[in-house]
C-alpha cells in the first residue's frame, strides 16, 4: 500500500473540513445585510484637537525606509492623552470605583443608534445645553427612544474640525485656556432623563466634552458615569447617518484601568 493511499482518508477529512469552513463563510457573507459603513472617527495627527491641558497626539518615526536587507519597513512611536480626538470617556473618569475603559462591556458600545439633531436650536449660543425638550421633540417624530439604544447628538460642530477656535472656542493651551472654552453639550437633566426614563446604554456627540464648554462642575459626566453610562466625544460625520435604523460600533483602545481611550467609531446603515 502506497504512502498516499494510506493517508488518503485523513487528507480527505481535512479537505472536507476546509471546504465546509469556506462554504460557511460564503453563507455568512451572503446572509449579511446589504448596506453602507460610515466612519464616525476623526483621524489622529498633529492637528487633532485635545483639551487645553492634555498632552497632544505625537507620532515619532522609529524607522521608515529601505532596510539593509533590501525591503521597505516602517514603524512609529505614539504618545498622547487618553482624552483627545474621537474617544470614549469611561465611567471611572468622573466616578470612583466605576468602570474603567477596559471593563466596559462590548455590548454596551455596540447596538442600535439614534441621532438627535440640534444644530438648528443652537444659533449663536456656543454653550447651548441640549434639553429634555430637544429629546422629546425628536421622539414626537420617531417615537420613544428604545431601551438599550446608543444616543448621538449632532450639534453641527464637526464641520469646524480641526479649527480649535471655531470648534471649542480657543487654540490656546494650558490651564488658563480652559476658561475660554465654548461648545454645546448635554444638560444633566437630559442625561438623567435618558438614563432613568429611556434606559440608554451610551451617549455621544460631536464636541470635545459631553458637558458644555463653560462647565466647571461637569454635572452631565457625573450623572451618566454614576450609572456606568460611557460617553463618546469628538464624534465625526453624524450628518451622514439617518436619525434611526443603524447599528453603532465603538471600540476603544483597551487600556487597563484607563479612564478613556482613542476609539474607532463606525456605523452600519442597512439598505431599506
Amino acid at each position: 500500500m502506497s504512502g498516499n493511499t494510506r493517508h488518503g482518508p485523513a487528507k480527505i477529512t481535512r479537505w472536507f473540513a476546509a471546504l465546509c469552513l469556506v462554504l460557511a463563510n460564503i453563507a455568512v457573507a451572503e446572509n449579511f445585510p446589504q448596506g453602507r459603513w460610515v466612519d464616525l472617527s476623526h483621524d489622529f495627527a498633529d492637528d487633532t484637537i485635545y483639551w487645553p491641558t492634555a498632552d497632544k497626539f505625537a507620532k515619532t518615526t522609529v524607522f521608515a525606509g529601505e532596510t539593509d536587507k533590501g525591503y521597505y519597513y516602517s514603524a512609529y512611536n505614539l504618545a498622547g492623552a487618553e482624552h483627545g480626538g474621537t474617544h470614549v470617556d469611561a465611567p471611572v473618569h468622573f466616578s470612583r470605583d466605576h468602570l474603567s475603559v477596559d471593563k466596559i462591556p462590548l455590548e454596551q458600545l455596540i447596538g442600535p443608534g439614534v441621532v438627535i439633531r440640534v444644530a438648528d436650536r443652537i444659533g449663536e449660543d456656543r454653550n447651548y445645553r441640549i434639553t429634555v425638550a430637544d429629546v422629546e421633540r425628536w421622539e414626537a417624530r420617531h417615537g420613544n427612544i428604545e431601551k438599550g439604544s446608543i444616543v448621538l447628538f449632532d450639534t453641527g460642530s464637526a464641520r469646524f474640525w480641526p479649527d480649535p477656535v471655531k470648534y471649542m472656542g480657543t487654540a490656546e493651551r494650558g490651564e488658563k485656556a480652559v476658561a475660554k472654552l465654548n461648545f454645546p453639550g448635554l444638560s444633566p437633566e437630559a442625561a438623567q432623563f435618558l438614563v432613568e426614563k429611556r434606559g440608554i446604554k451610551a451617549v455621544g456627540l460631536d464636541t470635545p466634552s459631553i458637558d458644555y464648554g463653560a462647565s466647571r462642575l461637569f454635572e452631565t459626566h457625573r450623572t451618566l458615569f454614576a450609572k456606568n453610562i460611557p460617553a463618546l466625544e469628538n464624534v465625526a460625520n453624524l450628518t451622514e447617518l439617518p436619525e434611526t435604523g443603524f447599528t453603532l460600533i465603538a471600540l476603544p483602545m483597551k487600556i487597563r484601568g484607563g479612564s478613556g481611550g482613542p476609539t474607532r467609531v463606525v456605523a452600519f446603515v442597512p439598505e431599506k
